[in-house]
């Protein structure tokens, strides 16, 4: 399993198990992961590599922003990851 930045990932332990959330960074063994509302940009959840399994990889303009090191809005990660799960990628990171 390669989890890469800008990634987005299912928690499958812990409190947050089910939900989806953005590869901000990654420290060795562990992933740096927000979904801008519980897990805001500002307080990323620090995470083990093992409790979480990749989703898929967004080509959304938000994943863009990630990977580039652009600044990225909290607004923009929960409408990217909703039009994500949703299945609507038309309305990804709008």
């Amino acid at each position: 399993m390669d989890i890469a930045k800008s990634d987005i990932v299912k928690a499958i332990a812990g409190r947050d198990k089910g939900s989806y959330f953005f590869v901000l960074a990654t420290e060795g063994d562990f992933l740096l992961l927000a979904d801008g509302k519980r897990r805001r940009l500002e307080n990323p959840k620090r995470k083990r590599c093992k409790h979480v399994a990749l989703a898929g990889t967004s080509q959304s303009p938000v994943a863009g922003k990630i990977r580039s090191n652009e600044k990225v809005t909290n607004s923009e990660l929960r409408r990217a990851i909703a039009a994500w799960s949703s299945g609507n990628p038309d309305q990804e990171g709008l």
